[in-house]
């Protein structure tokens, strides 16, 4: 598989506002797969499709214990193909993050 074929996964995972949603809840950590369905108004069968692409795409992990299964954000991965497609689409908006959009960094205007 090319990197683009690896990436095209990512970005298409990306797509759905429910898979968007989702890797924003793991951002704070490990979450078990019947509390992440708990917190939408889908059925929990879709809830795993949802995650069955997010992990095909290398987006979360998993793991069991024992009859629960637990999802964690894989930030590297997520981090590595953003920053690669904004890299060569707009190579000027990775020095600016750098700069203005840091953590405790002084906003323009602030």
């Amino acid at each position: 598989m090319t990197e683009a074929q690896d990436e095209t996964g990512v970005f298409k995972a990306l797509a759905d506002p429910t898979r968007r949603q989702i890797l924003e809840d793991l951002r704070g950590g490990e979450i078990a797969a019947g509390e992440i369905a708990g917190k939408f108004p889908i059925s929990a069968p879709s809830i795993s499709r949802h995650l069955g692409v997010l992990k095909g795409a290398g987006l979360v992990t998993e793991r069991r214990d024992g009859n629960r299964i637990l999802y964690t954000l894989a930030e590297d991965r997520l981090a590595t193909c953003i920053g690669r497609f904004l890299s060569a689409v707009c190579p000027e908006q990775i020095v600016l993050r750098h700069t203005k959009w840091r953590p405790g960094a002084q906003r323009e205007g602030s």
